[in-house]
This record gives structure tokens, sequence and C-alpha cells, in this order.
């Protein structure tokens, strides 16, 4: 076999988007070379190469692999973004975008993009007080979520309120301050850029024992239109999930072009659907893209322009992107050095697919 055949050939550069059906078998081209993208038409002959079978076991959207170098076949798994001309960014003047039409933020919180896509700015937002803590809806099913919902919060000091997870699947961010998260009787010291994750059938508070606020996200899935309040705290911590923190390494970024993201909560922690994760955007505008999870993405520094369709609006440091499934979009930095930002996405755990 030849150095040429033993290469799969990039078919795509991105994933192919398919709406699968329950009992159907689906062929799926692995070498690259077949004219029935994403499926096999035979022309994997003499390569050494053979098709992925796959078959359905329920009606779904699945994005397959493009670039034949994903490590999940047949799906995407994002490693498109890795090879050449596989991350393309996009040029915020071109004559194209220059017709997409800035919206001004005005004294609401939210600024709605297309479709039931907005940007929600925690400054301009009411808290209710609940004892020591504020808090607002940033995400649910009121505002267009399906899969989950985002609360934003202050702590004073002293103890929030005991929260119930009721049934959720429930992660946490810090974004400024330190203090503990005490879930089921067990507490968890945090700090800024701190997540946290808690089980459904357990409840949790806040600690802040500093004059300092401790300012934080709540995300829970599936979403709910409130927060679930209890009189006493109760002792069922799932001992079986002893990991609960999630703290930033750089050991552990992942790689995506230019870009990098580093996995939070997720599958390792026991969250089998929600998942949370923290990232860079450097000063570029990314292509516009979709994804198949529903996300909130939580600015938390540096400035940029949030893109949809007919549309575009500014983003600052504590906005909160709302995405639906599906949207098509795209984020740009204008801040030198990039900005950070951590997002929750659900239901999925692998934040670098899109299509």
């Amino acid at each position: 076999m030849s150095d040429t055949k033993s290469l799969p050939v990039i078919a795509n550069r991105k994933g192919y988007y398919y709406e699968i059906k329950a009992g159907k078998r689906y062929l799926w081209c692995s070498c690259g070379r077949s004219k029935s993208q994403p499926f096999c038409d035979g022309s994997h002959a003499g390569t050494g190469f053979l098709p992925v079978a796959h078959k359905a076991e329920r009606d779904e959207d699945v994005i397959f692999c493009g670039c034949k170098h994903t490590a999940t076949p047949p799906f995407c798994d994002g490693a498109h973004s890795n090879l050449p001309g596989g991350y393309l960014t996009d040029e915020p003047d071109s004559s194209e975008n220059r017709r997409i039409a800035m919206r001004a933020a005005g004294p609401e919180p939210i600024v709605q993009l297309d479709g039931r896509c907005y940007v929600f700015a925690t400054s301009r937002a009411s808290l209710t007080s609940q004892g020591a803590m504020g808090y607002c809806p940033v995400v649910s099913p009121a505002t267009g979520a399906q899969f989950q919902s985002q609360f934003y919060a202050e702590v004073v000091r002293g103890a929030s309120p005991v929260i119930s997870a009721d049934g959720r699947h429930t992660v946490l961010f810090v974004t400024e301050g330190a203090g503990e998260i005490e879930i089921g009787g067990r507490r968890f010291p945090v700090g800024a850029r701190t997540g946290i994750y808690i089980r459904p059938s357990e409840a949790y508070r806040i600690h802040n024992e500093n004059t300092a606020l401790v300012k934080l996200f709540i995300s829970n899935g599936p979403g709910s239109e409130d927060l679930v309040w209890l009189d006493d705290m109760p002792t069922n911590f799932e001992a079986q999930f002893p990991q609960r923190e999630a703290t930033v390494d750089p050991a552990q970024r992942h790689k995506m072009a230019e870009r990098y993201y580093q996995m939070l909560v997720n599958r390792e922690h026991g969250s089998t659907v929600v998942t949370q994760f923290i990232g860079n955007i450097p000063l570029s505008k990314a292509e516009p893209h979709r994804h198949l999870y529903e996300e909130a993405l939580i600015f938390l520094n540096g400035a940029g322009v949030v893109w949809t369709e007919t549309v575009k609006t500014t983003v600052a440091a504590g906005d909160v992107l709302f995405l639906p499934r599906k949207q098509l979009h795209s984020v740009q930095c204008t801040t030198p050095g990039g900005f950070d930002i951590v997002g929750v996405i659900y239901p999925g755990d692998n934040p670098s697919i899109n299509y």
C-alpha cells in the first residue's frame, strides 16, 4: 500500500449534519474518497480502509465526521479544528458582515438576537434577595431554553439559604470572591474560577466569611424557572461521587487551532448530561457555525461582539450568551490578548464539535 493510500482523504473540513432514523443502518465512509459523503460508495477498495457501520437506536440529529480523523467514528469529535484549514476565522469588515446590524443594549438586561438567541447583562439585572443571597434568572424555559437554566447570584458575608438540586444536575461557577460550598453537610473551599457539581438528589448552600461578595452562576438541567429553597440541609451526600471541585489547570487544555478549552465539570465528576468548560478566544472572529447542544456562555473578561444571521451586539465581562441548539452564530474578541469564557452545554460533553 502506498503512503498516499494509507492516509484518509479530508472529504470536508467540518462535519456533516444528518438526521438519522431508528433501526436504519448507515455505512460511514472512513477513507474520504466516497462521492456520496458522508456515506460509503465503495471507493475504499484497495486502500486498506473499511466503512464503519452504525445502526441508529433512535431518531436523532448527529454530526458525521467529514475530515476522517475523528477518534469517535463515525461521528465528529472536533478533530477537524486542528487540521490544516480546518478552523477558519471570519473577516468582520467584509462587505457581507458590514450589512449585519448592530443592536445596542437598552435599560433591560436582555438584548435579543436572531431566533431565541440573546445576550444577558448581569450588570443591568435586578437581584431578588433571599437571605444573604441576591439572585436573578439568566436562562430559563420562559426565555426559550429547552434543556437548562442558569441563575446569577451574589452572596454577602454569611451563608445563603439551603438550595435543593430538585432532581436536576447542578453546576456552579464562582467568578469572584472566595468561600465554601456545602453539599449535604460536606464543605468544599472555592475561589474565583472554580466549578462545583451537585448531584440531583442533593442540596447545597454558599458560605462567605469575607467582606467581599462571592459572585457565581448556578446552572441546572433539566431547566427550571426558579431555585428551590429548603429550611434545613439534608445529609444525603452521594459519596460514590467524591470529586466535586473543578479548577483551572493549563496542563488539561485542549487545543482548537488558536483557541483552547479545558473541561471543568463533566462525566469524571458524575455529570452525565450537563458539561462545564472554560476556554480562551484570541483577538479574532470565528467563522459562523452551529452546535447540536444548547449552550450558555459566560464572558469573564475583555470585550467582543456576538453575531447571528442578521444582527450583532457587543459583550463584556459579566454578560451571558444563550445559544439554542442549531443557532448560527459567531463570537468575536476585540480585546488584545483575548478573553476568557465559561460554557455550560446540555446535552453534550465536547465543546469542540460544530458544523
